[in-house]
């Protein structure tokens, strides 16, 4: 039996993994959740799943979660410093970070310090601050699972290769809502437009990512640190049916692929049971309906972002971390039609130009960028 603490349960992939806890009740016990502003739905879990600690960040919601639990024996708290101190509890076996952002950094650190195995839904952490976090992992011998699709897809198809050699690794994307948009066409886009992906259903801020690329460029950075690599060996392919979730290249020319159907529930389970597979009744493909596998190269005119991150993680220090806080400012002005879709790629770059550089940033460092980085774009618009 695993116990769980989920940070963001009322997320897409916290919810997710609520369920894949739910249809394994010999193998997982919810040991702990926590959300942000969706109180109803938090109160909601803790009443079906009874875990040990319910945290909800958002200080000012405490006492309405308090109350609204005030009936159970569920331990509540409140605050980021709660969920910080809350992952170390002793209990914990899997920490599930689902968070959103760049607050998913201290609780991972927080988790892995505590020794705690990390399934990694927040690939911002890595992107941050990607080098830290690996020291830790490697001084705490706490284990990184990855919970991304093409992290998890890369994952399953290095095992038993431990002394194959890689030669590069492809990153499939769906190429978003607006693959087959004119640049000119960008120019008139609507958030509304931008949450209508295609083929997976995520929360709002990284669906917006996944229509500029951005999160392909935050899942090349993510890969860098999770296998090792350098960016001559990262290769991202649009694959428009979301069936291949990504590919491994090896030495002598052959190439290994994770299939499947586009579920966040085979990465989530498979992260839970490692290094078993269980049985799941997950949706299967069919090939005899899918009939057509296509690939193509991603346009970097008109999706930049895509760039923006690779010039990011050759760069190195802490430019992935103004990446990320410019990219959190943008992409809520924009779901807010303060700007425009092309915008936000304008001010990502101004900021990563102007924000000033540091080549071996500590902790405290990311803290300090992060904050200014946001002030700065905030000041754009």
């Amino acid at each position: 039996m695993k116990r769980i603490a989920i940070l963001g349960s009322t997320g897409s992939i916290g919810t997710q993994t609520l369920e894949v806890i739910k249809q394994n009740p010999e193998r997982f016990e919810l040991y702990a959740i926590t959300g942000n502003n969706n109180v109803d739905l938090l109160v909601k879990q803790a009443r079906e799943f009874l875990p040990e600690v319910v945290c909800v960040a958002n200080e000012s919601l405490y006492q309405q979660v308090k109350d609204a639990l005030n009936d159970l024996p569920i331990k509540v708290f409140s605050g980021k410093e709660s969920i910080a101190e809350m992952v170390q509890m002793q209990p914990i076996d899997i920490v599930v970070t689902a968070m959103v952002g760049y607050a998913g950094l201290l609780p991972t650190i927080r988790a892995i310090e505590a020794g705690k195995t990390i399934a990694l839904a927040n690939k911002e952490t890595l992107v941050v601050a990607g080098e830290l976090i690996c020291d830790l992992a490697q001084k705490y011998n706490a284990p990184i699972l990855p919970v991304d699709s093409e992290h998890s897809a890369i994952f399953q198809c290095l095992a038993g290769e431990c002394n194959s050699k890689i030669e590069k690794i492809l990153l499939t994307a769906s190429g978003g809502p607006f693959r087959t948009f004119s640049f000119d066409a960008l120019k008139s886009v609507t958030a509304k437009q931008a949450l209508k992906h295609p083929n997976w259903e995520m929360g709002a801020k990284i669906t917006i990512d996944s229509a500029s690329m951005m999160n392909k460029g935050f899942e090349v950075i993510e890969a860098k640190w999770l296998f090792g690599l350098n960016a001559e060996q990262i290769e991202v392919l649009v694959h428009p049916q979301s069936i291949v979730h990504s590919m491994v290249q090896f030495a002598d020319g052959a190439i290994k692929a994770q299939l499947g159907a586009p579920d966040m529930k085979l990465p989530i389970q498979y992260a839970l049971t490692y290094p078993e597979r269980i049985e799941a009744d997950f949706p299967r493909v069919d090939f005899t309906k899918t009939t057509q596998l296509t690939f193509e190269k991603p346009d970097l005119q008109k999706f930049r972002n895509l760039q923006f991150a690779f010039d990011a993680m050759k760069k190195g220090g802490n430019l992935p971390c103004i990446l990320n806080a410019a990219n959190e400012v943008v992409v809520k002005a924009f779901l807010e039609e303060r700007i425009s879709f092309l915008q936000m790629s304008e001010l990502i770059e101004f900021a990563m130009r102007k924000v000033e550089f540091i080549a071996q940033p500590t902790y405290e460092d990311y803290v300090e960028t992060d904050k200014k980085t946001r002030i700065f774009v905030s000041e754009l618009f």
